[in-house]
């Protein structure tokens, strides 16, 4: 029986599938001349492609909003079309398959999207001009006619040709630089002769200074704006390590001709892994100043991982996401555990399942076709719940096999496109396992398990009774889950560990124990995404906070103990802000305390003010600035005597809006006069003012926004001028 059928732009809208592939694209070669005064582009494109499988009589390329003046073949054309969001060209004859022809296309185009300008004209500083791309998901048809989607790869060649002087940065390896007598403009050519997909395209131009360095024979470099260049060095120390770190870790050598890396400014994203040259934002720029409150680290890894995770190896549609973005979170946070120690990279990967069980009742799995547009994969699903699914593949398969699953799985498909099936594959073939059920749940369903988990210690039979529940709601979307499950029970000479496996609603265990634990903990070197709950007495949450080699262990129990702290809780809390190794354990102390905001809380920040760490001594300062107490505002006065690190000064200024001292007003007019990194020490101050409400404020600030615009960010000004407007709002004269 035939059931309604809908119309077919509603069955598209509800299910995305990769489109046909009629031509296999050999080679794409760009000739672009941009205009930066008119914020334009000139450009030529040729394709080079062979019909597959059949006879081609029409070629259709995406391209959007690109004025076409000509296209020429080296088959005759009949005609060509250019409709919204593609470009026809009909041949008068069909073009045999495996028959390589090249179609040229000429147009011009002032790119909304996909190509950016950065130009005086738009309020960027003249020394600073330049342009940059940005072509995923689906952007690169903004400023050249391909197929542009990533079950397509290809080799590619990009030429620019700017005003003398300027800097050219594209993909691959530079080919060739002369200048053309005819127009007086530098022509820059670069190659990329291993193929890739169309979104991977780059070019960034303009004025740029640059850093040099090698790993092997691989040439490095850092480019970024020429008023902010020297802050490099401070932000790129670590791609020589992290290079070797991913080569080890992968078992696959760096696969391109050269790695760069160039900063933009007002990037349209944190970071782009485009093919051997990553384009990164701004503001991962930083000084020496601020410590370790600003790093580039995370950013650097994430995005140098795709070269092998997205650009090497790419998925084959946008329902197969996580496989470029799952595996660059997941390798950033490995690499995070190689630089800083495994309570990093555990912190890390705790971090980014606080993430995903955010979304409780999320009912959308990882690989999906029901999304409207590409951007919407990129989420939680894709980002740090596909990174956890491979850290649980690498905890249950072992280090040392899953390593071979990768190098197996990168090699086999190598410059080539993936779906979730081809890992999983490679995992069966090289574990000898089925692992159907394990995709089934944690990527082709949705959801997280939810644990209940209660422990009791019958002291007659010296056994320690368990009870497992999973509540999380079960539909066609959300499994009952299956997995193993780490029980440790822990005391004085007590150290063991039971592996049992949860597959039902409710589970009891019981087991046999020397002597009772003081320590029980469920899943205690973090291997399961889950939100797990452990019903325990005091006793045992006191005893896991002081437990020293167990760092997620001790923040259980810390904010276990904050949600009903009492003195003895408020000291402890103190104890482990002045005394825990782990820094972020001490955030998380200086957090809880801000949060119990009694007087005792207040004394044991005061006592923990003396931080080696700026990332604590930050949060610190935060807690003190939410308790408007005399004691606090004085602590916080007296930290700014000296303080030359711009983030905390601007932290301290944001704590003193509430200060009833009179000389504060004073303090923050002067906070003004001098530049810090992101004018952030400026910002606070004008932010304080807003707070202390003070019309007296406005004839300072005012002149100050008109002496010095040029050291706002344009958002940063706009929202200075509100606040301007917010403090002049009771006055006549306005």
């Amino acid at each position: 029986m035939a059931g309604e059928q809908l119309p077919p732009e509603q069955v598209v809208a509800q299910r995305q599938y990769a489109p046909d592939r009629r031509v296999d694209i050999v080679h794409l070669k760009i000739d672009v001349t941009p205009d930066f005064t008119n914020r334009t582009i000139r450009a030529q494109t040729t394709l080079r492609f062979v019909p597959i499988a059949r006879p081609l009589r029409e070629l259709r390329l995406d391209a959007v909003e690109l004025a076409v003046s000509n296209i020429t073949a080296t088959a005759a054309i009949q005609g060509w079309r250019v409709e919204t969001n593609a470009i026809w060209i009909t041949f008068e004859q069909p073009i045999p398959p495996d028959r390589e022809t090249a179609v040229t296309v000429d147009y011009s185009a002032r790119p909304k999207r996909g190509l950016y300008f950065r130009t005086p004209e738009l309020g960027y500083r003249p020394e600073d001009m330049h342009l940059f791309t940005q072509g995923e998901a689906e952007l690169a048809r903004h400023w050249f006619p391909s197929h542009d989607f990533p079950n397509e790869k290809f080799t590619s060649e990009v030429i620019c040709r700017v005003p003398p002087g300027m800097t050219v940065l594209s993909n691959g390896r530079l080919a060739g630089r002369t200048m053309d007598e005819a127009t007086g403009l530098e022509v820059v050519r670069w190659v990329q002769d291993k193929p890739h997909v169309s979104y991977l395209i780059a070019l960034a131009a303009g004025r740029f200074a640059g850093l040099e360095d090698q790993w092997r024979d691989i040439p490095l470099t850092f480019h970024a704006p020429v008023s902010q260049s020297g802050m490099a060095t401070n932000s790129f120390p670590d791609t020589r390590d992290m290079m070797a770190f991913f080569e080890r870790e992968t078992g696959v050598l760096y696969p391109w001709d050269k790695y760069g890396q160039v900063c933009v400014q007002d990037f349209v994203a944190g970071g782009m892994e485009n093919t051997s040259l990553t384009i990164l934002t701004d503001r991962t720029l930083h000084p020496a100043s601020v410590g370790r409150l600003r790093s580039s680290q995370g950013l650097l890894a994430h995005e140098l991982a795709h070269q092998w995770f997205g650009d090497y190896v790419t998925c084959k549609d946008w329902s197969h996401l996580w496989l470029n973005e799952g595996f660059a979170t997941y390798y950033e946070n490995l690499y995070q555990g190689h630089r800083h120690g495994r309570d990093a990279f555990l912190w890390s990967m705790l971090q980014d399942a606080e993430r995903v069980l955010a979304n409780a009742n999320d009912t959308t799995p990882i690989v999906h076709r029901t999304f409207k547009q590409p951007d919407e994969q990129f989420s939680f699903r894709a980002y740090p719940k596909g990174g956890w699914v491979l850290h649980m593949l690498r905890s249950q398969l072992g280090e040392e096999l899953y390593r071979r699953c990768i190098r197996t799985y990168l090699e086999r498909h190598a410059f080539g496109c993936v779906t979730t099936e081809d890992l999983r594959e490679v995992i069966e073939e090289l574990s000898g396992l089925s692992w159907d059920a394990f995709f089934d749940q944690w990527v082709y369903h949705a959801g997280t398990p939810s644990l209940e988990v209660e422990y009791r210690w019958e002291e007659a039979s010296h056994l320690a009774h368990v009870t497992v529940r999973q509540t999380q709601k079960v539909s066609d979307q959300v499994l009952l889950f299956r997995f193993p499950l780490t029980l440790r029970f822990k005391g004085e000479g007590l150290l063991e560990d039971r592996v049992v496996t949860i597959d039902s609603r409710r589970q009891d265990f019981s087991f046999p124990l020397p002597k009772a634990p003081q320590i029980f903990r469920v899943d205690p070197e973090v291997t399961l995404l889950a939100r797990i709950e452990v019903r325990l007495p005091r006793p045992m949450w006191l005893a896991q906070l002081d437990d020293a080699g167990d760092m997620p262990g001790r923040l259980l129990a810390l904010r276990h103990l904050a949600k009903n702290a009492n003195e003895e809780v408020v000291r402890r809390l103190g104890r482990v802000l002045r005394e825990d190794g782990f820094y972020a354990l001490r955030i998380e102390a200086a957090k809880a305390l801000r949060r119990i905001h009694s007087d005792a809380a207040l004394e044991e920040l005061l006592a923990g003010i003396d931080q080696p760490d700026e990332r604590v001594l930050n949060e610190v300062l935060q807690a003190l600035g939410g308790f408007h107490d005399p004691k606090a505002y004085a602590a916080l006065r007296q930290r700014l005597d000296g303080c030359e690190n711009p983030i905390l000064r601007a932290t301290i200024f944001e704590g003193l809006a509430g200060c009833p001292d009179e000389d504060i007003d004073a303090l923050l007019i002067g906070a003004l006069e001098k530049p810090s990194f992101d004018n952030v020490v400026a910002r606070a101050a004008i932010g304080a003012m807003r707070a202390r409400e003070n019309p007296a404020f406005v004839e300072p600030l005012r002149r100050y926004l008109e002496t010095h615009p040029d050291r706002f960010r344009a958002a940063d000004y706009g929202r200075a001028l509100v606040d301007l407007a917010h403090l002049a709002r009771t006055l006549e004269d306005k």
